[in-house]
């Protein structure tokens, strides 16, 4: 874009106002963004696949090519594993067909050729996937038709589950003990492009040709012949070169792309496939009522203010889907990190395994008339390497998933707690202005951020010694309050040979390659910059390296990271990405490894982290951009969202699909990136965060200042209390992080996750659960009065902030009243929630104070709860160095019980003591009648009682003196 004599010349201000010109154009034709990126009409392989899938839909033999040969067939029964040969019976194609059966219910699928021109990429090791993979499971019983045409492979507990491949043509169906589940290549969209020289002929556009003697349904008044050229030409678009906005993509290796379709029998919702700014359940892209007129897309981008409601592709993607209907849950995952686009169609009908009744007597057939979503996966390169997992509740799929993919990281005790950023915090008083502002105002914060400008000319690793002269004295100094720092780190390295990174980079060959072979070279905020190859090894500890105390000068252990900018984002680059016959290490093409980049970098910054503290303390690296797997390595954002209250509305279901796709510490920038916040949608936005996952207030450079005391009354007093309402549930969330990481559900969940029964909850995506227990409904909309919240008859539910029971309508509907201090906010009957009550201006100041116990009873009388606690900070627990106490209250007894996990061994008292807290008091709501004596020990307590509704008493139980950890009961009698 400009010269790099003229780029190094300029001042450091005069390239910041250039970047700054570039990306304040973008915004000013914000209304046309979609020119600024392809639609799936300007993407040739999303033509290709897609003009396959509407001739298919025409002429369904047409899609009939893949067959499975049954001689090939190999079965080994005690490792689980299916084998064959499958052959493009059309093109002459041979691959290779692998099932292999794994704990969690799940089974993966590869497809690939046998062999390539040239070896395809593949996602090797635990570069998306866990370390470790579940392991595999024998087959329980396989059963065969006669012809061999048909086999039925039982496996899991008793056998639950089915998956029955047909050979002609080539599919398969899961179901679970008995209902239809998911189905592979029902429609017959499977087209797997392959290899193929540049001078021959393509296969299809024969058969295209050949179509036009068949029986092809055209529109009224078209010529079946035009239709059939158009067909004929969508199958051969840019198979070779390919042209966007005048920038030209190479591709040297010709078509590789990949199309399936998986059907979801009897489901209507189907979720997942972050990131988009779209609704939970995702709405259709296909058919005739059709809701997108584009397919989802999957491509890592720097979409600058980004539009709502819309399939366009955003800054991560997991190429992870997840349906559920009553009594089934099943999901999808592709391990390819290339370009997607997926499609999703609904239309009533049967349930899939129907089919076979007929000629498979031992399957189990169950009719549905319910609606079923189809859906449509097409990628650009890679290979078919298939995960469908399968069981009875969306909870079974978000362990499977995350099995496969890696468990969420255990966060530091702070990262859960309350973050205050903007670009920029200017200097070393502004920081300590800043800082001095929560204290006046008694207002808790754990972490000051800074931006791009902290920097010596966007160098990273780096300060500017104006602004930032003594860096180790301001961390320190905040660190002295018990806060921490966190500084942004992006991957664009400035071209400068003055500058040590470029020089070491360019000396040890880390840079990704243009085309040519040569180093690439594009524009970010630095100016002229070179992009570090985080696919290689070799990168990847260098980058790890730099982060030791002895390289990153002024830093110190309470400095912290953020990684932006990584989809990549290249503002010179077509899409203001990297160029995809970009080369990386290995000679592999960017568009092979494009969405996987950013993760490679958050793990790179991770691992940098857990060198420097000689793997003591855990990390904390927040990441714009993401992959599958990235729940590995910390949080994300949403990117850069704007003031505006359907920004608040979408951040909700858009942090549910992150959540249900593995990653489940993240949040979006409270009070939107752009644009200044009004104070009652600022005040909204906060009330609704204090339970999110990520709680980060951030600014652009170019808004007005918001710290929160900045509104005056009454909301600087309003916003100080939804930030401490977020200290006061600090232990509660701090558990359900615990127990991610244990089966990976989410911290902030989907009404379907927790009432998997209720219907009425499967396509909700404007209310979530924070963990079992509490239930947030967002006042979303200006001036809003009251909002009517869904509550499931399954649940007995109380106010929050009253503890009385609340009655909502036959429908489940309760309309609660906003009055400017308050957000609906209830608590699930049958919960025991841990909170504390004493706020102090850092949370991990908190970590020793005593808890509350809030019990809320259901129906029956009862509840359970967990509270899990550690030194909040280093990996000690992976020691047995932590407090578990499984907690429930039943025929008026509250018991407590110590809980240590696998084959740790029992902690001793002064363990206990450090560890843990006393409870301190004691909230029982729900009771149908005050108790006379509530004892401990046969110690009487002392507690008040009172009335908070109809026929409904709450008691409050002073100090009883119990500790968290230790077993010990309570009888309220």
């Amino acid at each position: 874009m400009f010269p790099r004599g003229v780029a190094v010349g300029m001042t450091r201000r005069l390239v910041h106002i250039i970047c700054l010109v570039v990306l304040l154009f973008a915004k000013d034709i914000v209304m046309v963004k979609h020119g600024d990126f392809k639609t799936c009409q300007q993407s040739g392989f999303c033509v290709r696949q897609s003009a396959f899938a509407d001739l298919v839909d025409k002429v369904p033999s047409f899609g009939s090519q893949y067959e499975l040969l049954p001689d090939s067939l190999k079965i080994d029964e005690g490792k689980g594993v299916v084998t064959a040969h499958l052959l493009d019976q059309k093109q002459k194609t041979p691959f290779i067909f692998e099932l292999f059966l794994l704990e969690h219910d799940t089974a993966r699928v590869r497809i690939k050729e046998a062999p390539p021109i040239k070896p395809r990429y593949e996602l090797l090791g635990d570069l998306a996937l866990a370390s470790s993979l579940p392991a595999s499971v024998p087959i329980a019983k396989v059963n065969r038709t006669s012809t061999g045409e048909e086999i039925a492979v039982h496996f899991g507990v008793s056998g639950k589950n089915l998956l029955v491949l047909h050979a002609r043509p080539f599919r398969f169906e899961l179901s679970v003990n008995g209902v239809p589940a998911v189905s592979f290549n029902d429609k017959g969209y499977l087209y797997y492009e392959h290899s193929r020289s540049k001078e021959s002929t393509p296969a299809l556009e024969n058969q295209a040709a050949s179509a036009a003697d068949g029986n092809v349904p055209v529109e009224e008044g078209a010529n079946k012949d035009d239709e059939i050229t158009k067909l004929q030409e969508a199958l051969n678009k840019d198979l070779w070169e390919e042209t966007f906005n005048g920038k030209t993509d190479s591709k040297p290796n010709g078509p590789a792309s990949i199309g399936f379709d998986v059907s979801f029998p009897g489901s209507s919702n189907v979720y997942g496939l972050p990131q988009h700014a779209s609704t939970f359940s995702l709405k259709t892209t296909r058919g005739e009522n059709r809701e997108y007129d584009q397919p989802y897309r999957l491509y890592n981008l720097d979409v600058f203010e980004y539009i709502l409601d819309s399939p366009m592709a955003l800054y991560g993607s997991i190429p992870f889907m997840m349906s559920h209907k009553k009594g089934v849950s099943s999901g999808v995952f592709w391990l390819n990190s290339a370009e997607m686009w997926i499609d999703v169609e609904k239309s009533k009908g049967t349930g899939t395994l129907s089919k076979l009744a007929s000629y498979i007597p031992f399957a189990t057939s169950k009719e549905t008339s319910a609606t079923t979503t189809s859906t449509h996966w097409m990628a650009e390169s890679g290979v078919l390497d298939v995960f469908v997992f399968v069981g009875s509740t969306p909870n079974d799929i978000f362990d499977s998933f995350t099995a496969i993919t890696g468990r969420p990281a255990m966060p530091q005790h702070f990262a859960t707690a309350y973050h205050q950023c903007r670009w920029n915090y200017m200097d070393e008083q502004d920081v300590a202005d800043v800082n001095a502002g929560f204290e006046k105002h008694d207002i808790p914060y754990d972490v000051l951020w800074l931006d791009i400008e902290h920097t010596d000319g966007k160098k990273y690793f780096t300060w500017d010694k104006t602004k930032f002269p003594n860096p180790e004295t301001m961390q320190n100094n905040l660190a002295g309050t018990g806060r921490k720092m966190v500084t942004i780190i992006d991957p664009h390295i400035k071209r400068d040979d003055g500058y040590y990174v470029t020089k070491e980079a360019r000396e040890k060959g880390l840079f990704i390659k243009d085309k040519d072979g040569n180093e690439f070279d594009g524009w970010c905020w630095p100016g002229s910059s070179s992009w570090i190859d985080y696919t290689d090894p070799a990168a990847r500890q260098y980058w790890a390296e730099k982060f030791q105390f002895s390289e990153y000068k002024g830093s110190t252990p309470s400095l912290y990271t953020w990684n932006d900018m990584n989809e990549p984002s290249v503002f010179t680059g077509p899409e203001t990405t990297m160029p995809k016959d970009a080369l990386h290490h290995g000679g592999i093409e960017h568009r092979d490894v494009h969405n996987v980049y950013g993760t490679l970098l958050h793990r790179s910054t991770y691992e940098g982290h857990l060198l420097r503290s000689k793997n003591e303390d855990r990390p904390f690296v927040l990441s714009r951009a993401f992959f599958a797997g990235t729940q590995r390595y910390g949080a994300i954002w949403t990117g850069d969202n704007t003031a505006e209250w359907g920004h608040l509305a979408a951040s909700v279901p858009m942090i549910l699909s992150i959540g249900v796709a593995g990653v489940v510490f993240s949040g979006a920038d409270v009070g939107g990136f752009f644009g200044n916040p009004e104070p009652d949608l600022l005040l909204r936005w906060y009330q609704v965060a204090a339970f999110q996952p990520f709680f980060r207030a951030h600014a652009h450079i170019d808004t007005k200042r918001r710290e929160p005391w900045l509104f005056g009354e009454p909301y600087t007093s309003l916003i100080r209390e939804a930030i401490r309402q977020r200290y006061r549930i600090m232990p509660y969330l701090y558990t359900l992080f615990w127990q991610s990481t244990q089966n990976g559900s989410p911290i902030m969940r989907p009404m379907v996750s927790e009432f998997p029964e209720d219907e009425n909850t499967f396509g909700m995506g404007d209310q979530f659960m924070l963990g079992k227990g509490l239930l947030i409904k967002p006042v979303v909309q200006k001036d809003q009065s009251s909002v009517d919240v869904y509550l499931p008859k399954l649940a007995v539910w109380y106010d929050y902030t009253s503890l009385g029971k609340v009655a909502p309508s036959a429908a489940g509907v309760l309309n609660v009243k906003t009055p400017l201090e308050k957000i609906p906010v209830l608590l699930r009957g049958g919960t025991i929630l841990p909170r504390r009550e004493r706020i102090r201006r850092a949370s991990n100041l908190m970590l020793h104070d005593p808890y509350t116990l809030l019990v809320a009873l259901d129906h029956k009388g009862e509840a359970t709860g967990t509270i899990y606690a550690d030194d909040g900070h280093s990996f000690r627990f992976r020691e047995g160095k932590y407090v578990l106490s499984e907690l429930s209250y039943s025929s008026g007894t509250l018991s407590a019980r110590g809980v240590r996990l696998g084959n740790d061994a029992k902690l001793s008292d002064a363990d206990v003591d450090a560890l843990s807290a006393r409870v301190e008091r004691l909230i029982i709501t729900g009771l149908s009648a005050l108790p006379k004596k509530v004892e401990l020990d046969g110690r009487q307590l002392e507690f008040t009682g009172e009335k908070v509704d109809g026929d409904v008493y709450k008691i409050v139980v002073k100090d009883p003196k119990a500790w968290v950890g230790r077993d010990w009961k309570i009888h309220v009698e």
